[in-house]
């Protein structure tokens, strides 16, 4: 599961985000890349989904433009052929390595687990409309700019994302910024990663909570990371995972405050919101 895009924040002097690893299951933890601009553009750069792929990448991806863009990528003259050979020596060679290790040392390949498989969950085209997140819009009921979103699909993993920006106000400068992701895993079993992915929080110093009856595994993170350059701001980020069988799912909510000047987030409002409303979003998806 991807790690949500760095929050834009208005009249701070950096953003800073989750960056890999959360929050946000899987090597989509590393997650969407890039600031997200609201006005309609959610993530500049692109979404990038489980594994690094972007929402319209190798599997197929419907519901908003694809994000981002890229050029060829092909180099040319004798760099290019030397690239190539380079290429072809690394792959014979690590395809050589790779073979001696399962030969030698199975448990690379072999976990021993059995994939659950997605239970009744399923694939929605668009998961901002699917599920709506009512608390989070009475608390901030204006919405800011465009939200974003794509589903892949792909006999191993399905994946459905949404970004949005909320104010308070139509006239506020300050928003917030959400972030849901679910997964489908049908090829592997996703219990391991996402116990790594808790470490790795709180290795991070995200504080972590259990969340008890939501899935077979949920947990709370949060975290306060003032600024470096000026301590008076604080950059927060809330964020809930949620585990049921084959589905890994994040639903995760950034903003700011400014110590004497912008209200500090209610925390505990806002831990409340993520629950209610990831119940309700797990309902849409069939759990």
């Amino acid at each position: 599961m991807s790690t949500p895009p760095p929050p834009p924040h208005t009249g701070a002097s950096r953003a800073t985000g989750p960056g890999p690893y959360g929050p946000g299951p899987y090597s989509g933890f590393g997650g969407a890349v890039g600031t997200a601009a609201p006005g309609g553009v959610a993530a500049p750069g692109g979404a990038v989904g489980p594994g690094g792929m972007r929402g319209a990448g190798a599997a197929t991806a419907t519901g908003g433009a694809a994000p981002g863009g890229s050029g060829s990528g092909r180099p040319n003259g004798g760099g290019a052929r030397r690239g190539l050979l380079w290429g072809v020596g690394g792959v014979l060679v690590a395809s050589a390595v790779w073979a001696t290790a399962v030969l030698t040392v199975p448990s690379l390949v072999a976990t021993g687990r059995k994939a659950p498989g997605p239970g009744p969950y399923h694939l929605v085209s668009d998961i901002c409309t699917t599920a709506k997140l009512t608390s989070f819009e009475q608390l901030y009921p204006s919405q800011y700019g465009k939200p974003y979103h794509y589903a892949t699909r792909h006999p191993a993993l399905d994946d459905m994302y949404c970004s949005q920006y909320l104010k308070k106000t139509g006239a506020d400068t300050d928003y917030v910024s959400l972030y849901v992701e679910a997964q489908l895993h049908k090829a592997v079993d996703p219990e391991p990663e996402f116990e790594a992915q808790r470490s790795g929080l709180q290795q991070r110093k995200y504080q972590i909570t259990s969340v008890p009856d939501l899935g077979q595994e949920a947990y709370l993170g949060y975290l306060d990371d003032p600024s470096s350059s000026d301590s008076g701001w604080h950059y927060i980020t809330h964020v809930l995972y949620v585990r049921d069988r084959g589905l890994t799912y994040y639903l995760s909510w950034s903003g700011s405050f400014q110590e004497g000047k912008t209200t500090v987030p209610d925390r505990e409002q806002i831990r409340q919101a993520l629950v209610v409303d990831s119940r309700a979003v797990l309902r849409a998806l069939g759990g």
